[in-house]
């Protein structure tokens, strides 16, 4: 036989030996690795338990989800590298990080342009929000949903913030958000960025003087630990994405593709559900807790000093694109 066909045959046969294989793994069950930031029992959690609770169901034995909470996998940059490299089949995690991978993104993190809870939904579940998912792919992600963590509220251990002037010189821990970093400068304040597992030992060491996040992740965070202050600004709608990598999608049949979508779906009403009745109950356990609350703040006149951020917002996201979102019922 001619050394280059006995070659080719041996080549042929590895090849035909590593997709048995692959077939054979996927049948014992493909093991996908799952991260997120916080803990099992907050809204991140309830997302992924909900996500692979569903997909397992529908596709049995075919794959077992392996759960990363509290940032095992490393903090939300770190996750979402590892999608795009393919070490991490699937992650949910918010805008905070995702910004700087899909820019676009960014218009959902600007502050006080959401009404409300339900406008927010509006935004995200029509048109506008999933032809924003589908920009994800071009950075080398693909999103599946849109999750939730709520409205983002101010801590921080100086001053009970009920105006702009109560901003003024607050180191605040920001997420590492150009869109946020720009609004609280504006308002005075001195914005540090910060991945999420080191906040808790920043705030205990003085590091930072307070940190802005919704109800939802201050609760599992048990912040009032480390905070005295809370005031409820509501001034930025946290949402959070679904992801998977690429590579793990391209290896999914329609099927397989349409049992990770619908599980996804259900992740988010769950973080969804989780969030609705945290911020019912979050506050009172902020105040048991021994945190000062103040429950309104003047919005118009946290506004009116973002006046000139906004201008910055309209050019790099359009006019319309944020009249849009305003208009939408």
């Amino acid at each position: 036989m001619h050394p280059f066909r006995r070659s080719f045959l041996a080549s042929c046969a590895v090849t035909a030996l590593t997709l048995a294989s692959a077939t054979t793994a996927w049948a014992a069950g493909k093991e996908i690795k799952l991260g997120y930031a916080l803990a099992q029992n907050s809204h991140f959690g309830a997302a992924a338990l909900a996500w692979a609770g569903h997909t397992e169901k529908a596709l049995p034995g075919v794959v077992t989800f392996k759960h990363f909470p509290s940032s095992a996998l490393g903090g939300e940059r770190e996750l979402i590298e590892g999608l795009q490299l393919g070490t991490v089949e699937a992650a949910v995690v918010s805008t905070g990080a995702l910004s700087n991978f899909v820019g676009d993104v960014g218009v959902v993190d600007i502050p006080f342009l959401f009404r409300d809870t339900a406008h927010a939904r509006a935004v995200l579940d029509g048109a506008f929000g999933q032809e924003l998912l589908a920009k994800f792919k071009q950075r080398g992600l693909i999103a599946l949903a849109w999750g939730e963590q709520g409205f983002r509220h101010l801590s921080n251990n100086k001053v009970s913030v009920k105006s702009v002037a109560d901003m003024k010189g607050l180191k605040i821990r920001v997420t590492e958000n150009p869109v946020h970093i720009a609004a609280f400068r504006a308002l005075g304040a001195s914005p540090t960025p910060m991945s999420w597992p080191e906040v808790v030992s920043a705030l205990q060491q003085g590091t930072i003087d307070g940190q802005e996040n919704p109800i939802s992740v201050l609760t599992s965070a048990k912040l009032w630990e480390v905070q005295k202050h809370l005031s409820l600004t509501a001034h930025v709608y946290a949402p959070m994405a679904m992801l998977v990598s690429p590579t793990f999608w391209g290896g999914l049949n329609d099927a397989q593709k349409a049992a990770f979508l619908e599980g996804a779906k259900l992740g988010a009403k769950a973080s969804r559900d989780f969030v609705d009745e945290v911020e019912q109950k979050g506050v009172a356990l902020a105040k048991q807790h021994g945190m000062t609350v103040v429950e309104q703040i003047d919005r118009a006149a946290f506004r009116t000093a973002l006046d000139k951020t906004y201008q910055d917002y309209a050019r790099k996201f359009g006019q319309k694109t944020l009249d849009a979102i305003a208009n939408t019922k």
